[in-house]
């Protein structure tokens, strides 16, 4: 069972800015794309954004784009989440998780990704 923990979550008034990380194994970290979700209660959980095994490609959800940054540290083994101007709406459980690369096309849907982190609450003010 690969283990994922999230970190950085907090309080923030809107128009700030967060940075989650997720400390992950090295195995997970080199052979996994690696993503970001996010969850209210009462919804589904959503992508936020992808970055592939290599860290040469990513993917946005159209409402974080140009907003919200992903970026792995093969130093540290680890994956981050830069949120600059946060918006109330942006308030949500946030979630990494880690999906075995299937090919070319990075996955947006959670039912495919195979480890998932804790957690960790991102709530924006207004």
């Amino acid at each position: 069972q690969e283990r994922l923990v999230e970190s950085g979550g907090g309080l923030v008034q809107a128009g700030g800015s967060l940075r989650l990380s997720c400390a992950a194994s090295e195995r997970t970290f080199s052979r996994y794309d690696l993503g970001w979700f996010r969850q209210v209660p009462g919804k589904e959980r959503e992508f936020i954004a992808v970055i592939n095994w290599t860290g040469g490609r990513t993917t946005y959800a159209d409402s974080v784009k140009g907003r919200f940054t992903i970026s792995r540290d093969s130093t540290k083994n680890m994956v981050h989440l830069q949120m600059n101007s946060l918006k109330p709406e942006d308030t949500a459980v946030y979630y990494c998780a880690a999906d075995w690369p299937g090919g070319t096309i990075m996955s947006i849907n959670p039912a495919e990704y195979d480890y998932w982190g804790q957690g960790t609450q991102v709530t924006v003010s207004s």
